[in-house]
């Protein structure tokens, strides 16, 4: 499905569209449900029965015909209840296999393009419309026709019986309006303060070492426990206001009974009342069982609201974050790189980060992009492996827009290492292998390459050993090598570095310079965001950002004897330290 097919008018939602290829299951349980409620009748008839025919002729074996009849009609009736709540509780399973992918991938763009705050509360919200399915509130709905029917009898006994019901129901349809319109606005606002409040102890955790170490604990509590607070106080609203009209739609009920039996005893006097004293209990059941539909609603209209915001959340995510189309599968690329006049900004910004950037690589050639903080460094990692897209301008691998290539199939290609290192909660080799199917071989190469190795045989479980959350069990330098060999898994022919050597020591420096000019070698074209001047021994050209702006681009030399013209002894000395270093870690790289 592709975003012109879902254009407004032209198609429903993605929910809409899941909930309208469930029809063969919401049909099956809604002949289910009526059939289920129109044997509710079969207890009233076994009264009517049994206060006629039965005390009048005396008669035992019509009684235990009667009572086997309606022993067996509750039998059917709870395997239709039972068949009707499986096959609502299929329905939402088939719904969340075919929506919890789609969720899971627009949660990720929305996190990746950052369109809001990354949360599970998709998820939430697909939980809920699954649940929901075989709720109580769903089979009252399906069971409603029936109460057209228990009208139509009702009618016919006697029109004053038939009007009655009608104003008691419409009484239960203005108790469910009053209840929305009193309870909506604080579930509303307690919906939202609970997802805040939890949005604030998530990113609490994240940061429990810095919270503790600072003695930070007892004023982030106090924060948390205001928000929850807010919450509970505006649930606590919507319970008092709903709780009171749910006690009057019950108390309704209750009295429509009574009511009705008094009515058409009444009748009974005037002898008007079709089918006599019996049909005044009748009538006396029919009238409150046709309520139970509304009252249900009622006494369950925070379950109802609920399932609205989570809707309309749900709805408006698939809706902002369209369903990528099928692109032509392409050749993996080569590595030339080309950056065509880019303008940045941060996704959901106007700001612009990047303005005008324009540049070229050949396969095998090395950039080093340097300049202050906030110069746009990190924007242009993002830009270059796709992240994010440019405002203006184009960035190509092999001619092809990198935002726009499918990352399932340009990602083996393509290496990177952001500046914030993160790693998966699993083992070594998974992280290192990008969770994919492990090449034991190519893991330990890319291992080897960064001088990690010898670190992992000396573990208990070498590379199977886990990680810990978030890489805990690691030092600074070691996550950033895992994340490096990451990057360099299987020899991708384009990799983006951005600060790889922020958190390594001088060992670690080396390895660093090792693999790249190893893979160098075999082709791959490297772009490294750095501060340090180490890196730029191996480089072949230089990119200079200030402000956002291209200050500079060129060879090395040329760039820094542009930048100062007194630095070029220093460029000499740079590059006769950098062949010494390169012979030295000629043996290694081989």
């Amino acid at each position: 499905m592709n975003l012109q097919q879902r254009t407004i008018g032209s198609s429903p939602s993605e929910l809409r569209a899941a909930i309208l290829d469930l029809k063969p299951y919401l049909r099956r349980a809604f002949f289910f449900a009526l059939i289920g409620a129109l044997l509710i009748l079969v207890p009233t008839l076994y009264m009517f029965e049994v206060y006629g025919r039965v005390v009048n002729s005396r008669n035992h074996m019509t009684l235990a015909m009667l009572t086997l009849g309606v022993l067996l009609a509750y039998v059917v009736m709870e395997v239709l209840d039972w068949a009707r709540s499986e096959t609502l509780r299929e329905a939402g399973s088939v719904f969340d296999r075919r929506m919890a992918p789609r969720v899971f991938q627009a949660m990720y763009e929305t996190n990746l393009r950052r369109l809001g705050q990354a949360s599970a509360q998709p998820m939430n919200d697909l939980r809920t419309l699954r649940d929901f399915f075989p709720h109580p509130v769903v089979g009252a709905v399906m069971e409603s026709p029936v109460s057209l029917v228990f009208m139509v009898i009702l009618f016919l006994a006697n029109p004053l019986l038939g009007w009655f019901a009608v104003a008691g129901a419409v009484v239960q349809v203005l108790l469910a309006w009053f209840n929305e319109r009193a309870t909506n606005p604080p579930l509303v606002q307690a919906n939202r303060a609970a997802i805040g409040a939890q949005h604030y102890i998530d990113g609490a955790l994240r940061n429990a070492e810095v919270i503790e170490a600072m003695g930070m604990l007892k004023h982030i509590h106090r924060l948390w426990m205001d928000k929850q607070r807010d919450f509970l106080n505006l649930q606590a609203q919507a319970s008092d206001k709903g709780g009171a009209f749910q006690a009057g739609s019950k108390f309704l009920q209750t009295v429509m009974g009574s009511a009705l039996l008094g009515l058409g005893a009444w009748l009974v006097l005037q002898n008007t009342l079709a089918g006599g004293a019996g049909m005044m209990i009748v009538a006396s059941v029919l009238g409150g069982r046709m309520l139970a539909p509304l009252v249900m609603a009622v006494s369950q209209w925070r379950a109802v609201v609920n399932l609205r915001d989570a809707w309309r959340r749900l709805d408006g995510m698939l809706s902002t974050v369209p369903e990528p189309d099928e692109n032509m599968p392409l050749p993996a690329p080569k590595g030339h790189l080309t950056v065509e006049g880019v303008v940045a900004t941060a996704p959901g910004s106007s700001a612009p980060i990047l303005r005008g950037v324009t540049f070229a690589l050949s396969p095998g050639e090395v950039l080093g992009v340097v300049g202050p903080s906030a110069s746009g460094k990190s924007t242009l990692a993002r830009l270059l492996v796709g992240l994010w897209p440019s405002m203006g301008g184009k960035v190509r691998l092999d001619g092809v827009d990198v935002f726009s290539w499918n990352k399932q199939e340009l990602g083996p290609s393509l290496g990177y290492l952001p500046q914030g290192v993160e790693l998966l909660e699993g083992t070594l080799a998974e992280n290192i292998a990008r969770f994919g199917e492990i090449d034991r071989t190519k893991v330990e190469a890319a291992a080897k390459l960064v001088g990690l190795h010898d670190f992992i045989l000396s573990l208990p479980s070498g590379y199977d050993s886990s990680v810990g959350r978030d890489g805990a069990i690691l030092s600074g330098g070691q996550r950033q090598r895992v994340a490096l060999a990451r990057a360099l898994y299987s020899e991708p022919v384009f990799v983006v570095l951005d600060e790889p050597n922020s958190s390594l020591d001088e060992a670690g420096d080396r390895a660093l310079l090792n693999a790249i000019a190893h893979m160098k070698a075999r082709g791959t074209t490297f772009v490294v965001m750095t501060h340090r001047m180490s890196v730029l021994g191996v480089v072949d050209k230089m990119l200079v950002l200030r402000e956002g702006v291209q200050h500079a681009f060129g060879s090395r030399d040329e760039v820094l004897a542009a930048l100062n013209p007194a630095s070029q002894q220093a460029s000499e000395q740079t590059q006769a330290s950098a062949a010494a270093t390169l012979t030295t870690l000629a043996a290694p790289a081989a």
